[in-house]
């Protein structure tokens, strides 16, 4: 009986990834390529930019309710 085995998909490595910068050549050009790699940089820059900033901002709005919600203390006159 045929067993089948599920796909492992990864980052494509050796004959793949030739495979892979051949089609992008053919698709976009040898000239256009630089500018491609240097917009998507510039993209995952930004991206982890936000990232950041919504982390930031998550961290202190966790700061803010921990204090909210410690016991005040009574002080006796």
């Amino acid at each position: 009986m045929l067993e089948l085995v599920p796909a492992q998909l990864g980052i494509p490595a050796g004959p793949e990834l030739l495979i892979v910068l051949a089609v992008a050549v053919l698709l976009f050009g040898a000239n256009k390529i630089p500018k491609l790699a240097r917009s998507s940089g510039e993209a995952m820059g930004e991206f982890q930019k936000g990232r950041e900033d919504v982390q930031q901002e998550l961290d202190e709005m966790r700061a803010d309710g921990d204090e909210a919600t410690e016991p005040a203390t009574e002080t006796a006159d």
